[in-house]
This record gives structure tokens, C-alpha cells and sequence, in this order.
């Protein structure tokens, strides 16, 4: 699979924010967000194919038992789930980043260990990028109810946390109503709670991140869900390999 970097670093978001892991970004995505701070893995895609094994001896030549699988959209590959097993049976901890519009087939029980679900809001359509010319079709892909609601019930994923990226707190109403409809799908034991939900502020320099985080801390305080960090970015800006 097209691979555009693999690199050891600290988890800058979500639920294990802070935890050294290696990153196995994938290269390609099937969105075209307008805020996509990674454009070489997506707007842009670069990158090597490499085979399984390479990239397991990559991640296994790093300290760590975490691997983060991210893109782009790493469920675009057919090869993930196969990847995601040799990784298993390595003895890591596997986490997938993914906008929630493919789901992978063939994945066996409790494989992935934490799927970090994205789903796009409508911030996220390019209708001033590039003159417009992916809006539609972005728009259109963005959101697969289906494939969400098996990210909700999936024996395949041990845990999970849904993340928003937030530009303004009106886009948090949006998110409500997407997660009220989500909910409306699944059985009561299989819902999203308010604490699996993460507010993720829409930035890539320290100033706009803490100022954003500091206008979104109130709701979270007030509907339970947690706010997000971009730790990498605190540390070390917008860069590669962070």
C-alpha cells in the first residue's frame, strides 16, 4: 500500500493523547477536506508502496507497542485489514484514524483496539479550494450513515471515540444532530455516550488552538464530552513527522 510516512511520536489527540506510538500514515483519501493540514497524504498524495512486511519491521524498529494507523484514509486499502492483523499478532496496540465512509471487510474480533471516527462536518467541504472542482463530490462521500452505524456496533473495535473538528460553536449543533441520528439507528447498549464524543478545535498554530479550546471547554463541561488537544502541534507546529 501507498505509504507516505511512518514516523515515532507522541499521540497528539484523542483518548491517548500523550502516549509515544509509531504512525503508519497512509497515502490517498477518498475526501478532499479544505482544512486538511496532511495534503500529501490526501490533496496531494506522495509516497513509496511498500509491502506488509516492511512496514512491520519499520514500526517494530521503534520502543513502543502503540501503532496509529492514519492517512489520508487508510481504510481506502484493502490490504489494511491484513495489517492490522500482522500488527496484532506482533503484539501491538492498534489504533485507526478514519473518516468513517468505508468500512474495512474481514477484520476479526477485538482488532482494532481504538477506532478514532471523524465524521465530517459541513466545514469541511472545499467550495472556495481550488475553485470548487471536489466540492460535490466530497460532499456526496463525506458522510456514510451505514458504515457509521457499524463503527457503532462492530465486534471488530474494542473501543472508539468519535471526533469532531470544530472551526466555529455553531458547528457543534451540527455534530449533535448527526450523532441524534446515529443513535436513532442503534440498539440502546450500542449508543454513543457524551464521553466517547471529543471536540477537536480546527488549527494548525498554537494561538489558534488554545483560544478555540478555551471557547469550546464550556460545552464540553456542560454535555460531558471531552475536548481535544492537538498536543503535536503545542510541541512542535505543523510540521512532518510530529
Amino acid at each position: 500500500m501507498r505509504i507516505a510516512e511512518i514516523f515515532h511520536s507522541l499521540q497528539g489527540e484523542g483518548k491517548l493523547t500523550g502516549v509515544p506510538s509509531v504512525f503508519v500514515r497512509t497515502s490517498g483519501c477518498n475526501l478532499r477536506c479544505t482544512w486538511c493540514d496532511t495534503p500529501y497524504a490526501s490533496w496531494a498524495p506522495e509516497g513509496d508502496d511498500l509491502p506488509i512486511a516492511q512496514i512491520l519491521a519499520r514500526v517494530q524498529a521503534y520502543p513502543t507497542d502503540h501503532v496509529v494507523l492514519t492517512g489520508g484514509e487508510p481504510l481506502m486499502f484493502k490490504e489494511i485489514p491484513d495489517l492490522i492483523h500482522a500488527l496484532k499478532r506482533a503484539g501491538k496496540h492498534v489504533t485507526v484514524e478514519t473518516a468513517g465512509t468505508l468500512w474495512p471487510e474481514g477484520l476479526e474480533p477485538a482488532a482494532i483496539d481504538l477506532a478514532s471516527i471523524s465524521p465530517k462536518l459541513s466545514n469541511a467541504t472545499p467550495w472556495r479550494r481550488e475553485n470548487g472542482r471536489f466540492a460535490e463530490l466530497h460532499e456526496r462521500r463525506r458522510l456514510n450513515l451505514e458504515v457509521l452505524a457499524r463503527f457503532a456496533r462492530e465486534e471488530a473495535i474494542r473501543d472508539r471515540q468519535w471526533k469532531f473538528v470544530i472551526t466555529r460553536t455553531d458547528d457543534v449543533a451540527e455534530a449533535e444532530e448527526l450523532l441524534a441520528t446515529l443513535n436513532e439507528r442503534l440498539p440502546a447498549a450500542q449508543r454513543i455516550p457524551p464521553t466517547d464524543v471529543l471536540l477537536m478545535p480546527e488549527a494548525t498554530d498554537a494561538h489558534t488552538l488554545a483560544a478555540r479550546s478555551r471557547d469550546l471547554a464550556p460545552l464540553c463541561l456542560a454535555k460531558n464530552y471531552r475536548l481535544s488537544p492537538r498536543l503535536h502541534v503545542h510541541l512542535w507546529g505543523n510540521t512532518k513527522g510530529t
